[in-house]
């Protein structure tokens, strides 16, 4: 009886092992390392700036230069003129006119043009100096001569369509001279240069004034130069050089009109 006892506790032990062994183990499986996966990175999206369009260059971004305009005057031109030598110390003006004048058909003579003149210490209005006996070279209110205007006047009262000019340009004087038409101007001794000097005359008008002031006739061009007529003879000179001449008088001048 106690074998049979014994037999089957064994067995009954045998039977609870088994079931055990069949069963689903509880803790985790322990697996051997293996190689680890490469992970894919993750991409955060940023906002990406808007292109920025940078213009392409056009006709308005780019400065086009203006067409220059074309010369309506030849590159160059000469007139043909006569002229004399003043008669008197100071009488330059008056010569330059009287052969102006000459040019476009009107014969006067010089002494009667200068004694037509009027007088006065500021030469913007009259005639300054004694014509006869004075020094050229002194500025008012000691004998200078005559500026343009006066000077036009006149020639206008002798049928003349003369006309007063002031500040004009290189190109201008071409453009009378292509037309035939001779100027008077007024500049500095033989095309040289001065100080221009403010005068206030006895009646408190100011005018600008400078030593040996001078009148002559422009009579052609080329691309360089300027021709004039002084006193019966003609020169070429630079053109840079009758600019800086005629300019300290502010490019005085007179012109058939």
């Amino acid at each position: 009886m106690k074998r049979k006892l014994a037999f089957t506790c064994v067995g009954i032990c045998l039977l609870v092992l088994g079931l055990n062994a069949c069963a689903t183990p509880k803790s985790e499986v322990l697996l051997a390392p293996t190689a680890p996966i490469a992970t894919t990175a993750v991409i955060t999206e940023t906002a990406l700036p808007s292109p920025t369009l940078t213009p392409s260059p056009t006709l308005a971004d780019t400065a086009t230069p203006s067409p220059t305009a074309t010369p309506s005057f030849p590159e160059s031109h000469y007139i043909t003129i006569s002229g004399h030598e003043q008669a008197y110390p100071l009488s330059c003006e008056a010569v330059a006119a009287v052969d102006w004048a000459a040019f476009f058909g009107l014969d006067i003579y010089e002494y009667d043009f200068q004694m037509a003149l009027p007088l006065s210490d500021n030469p913007d209005y009259g005639f300054c100096g004694d014509v006869f006996y004075d020094k050229w070279g002194q500025i008012p209110p000691y004998a200078y001569g005559v500026h343009a205007g006066p000077v036009a006047d006149l020639l206008v009262k002798y049928g003349l369509p003369a006309k007063m000019i002031t500040g004009w340009t290189l190109e201008q004087v071409k453009q009378k001279l292509a037309e035939d038409k001779p100027i008077m101007v007024w500049v500095i001794g033989n095309m040289e240069y001065s100080v221009p000097v403010l005068y206030t005359d006895t009646e408190g008008r100011k005018v600008r004034v400078a030593a040996y002031e001078h009148s002559v006739i422009l009579t052609g061009y080329d691309e360089n130069t300027i021709r004039y007529m002084n006193n019966g003879r003609f020169f070429d000179v630079p053109s840079e050089v009758f600019l800086t001449s005629w300019g300290v008088l502010n490019n005085m001048g007179i012109v058939h009109e």
